[in-house]
């Protein structure tokens, strides 16, 4: 299947971004010895920004790549389904 850009990537690839930053900037606070409720007040809001990340790219892979197909061949529209339940292993 071929790379589909969505109007959503763009934001998710921005919180990913911000989110890798959080992760090295934890990094930095292991090492350097901060306390671990600091760490995991921000390892935790690196996770909620991942979740929040594959949530919109989900929900977009349904609004546009699911929709699509359903209203396209019949064909599609199984293969669609197929990727559907392949996706929701992700949930």
């Amino acid at each position: 299947m071929a790379h589909v850009s969505h109007a959503s990537h763009p934001e998710i690839v921005k919180r990913l971004r911000r989110a890798d930053g959080h992760l090295h900037t934890v990094i930095q606070m292991i090492e350097s010895g901060r306390p671990c409720q600091d760490l995991a007040q921000q390892l935790h809001a690196i996770e909620k920004a991942v979740a929040a990340a594959k949530k919109t790219l989900i929900h977009d892979h349904i609004d546009h790549c699911l929709a699509h197909a359903a209203e396209g061949d019949p064909d599609e529209a199984r293969k669609a389904i197929a990727d559907f339940k392949d996706i929701t292993k992700y949930l």
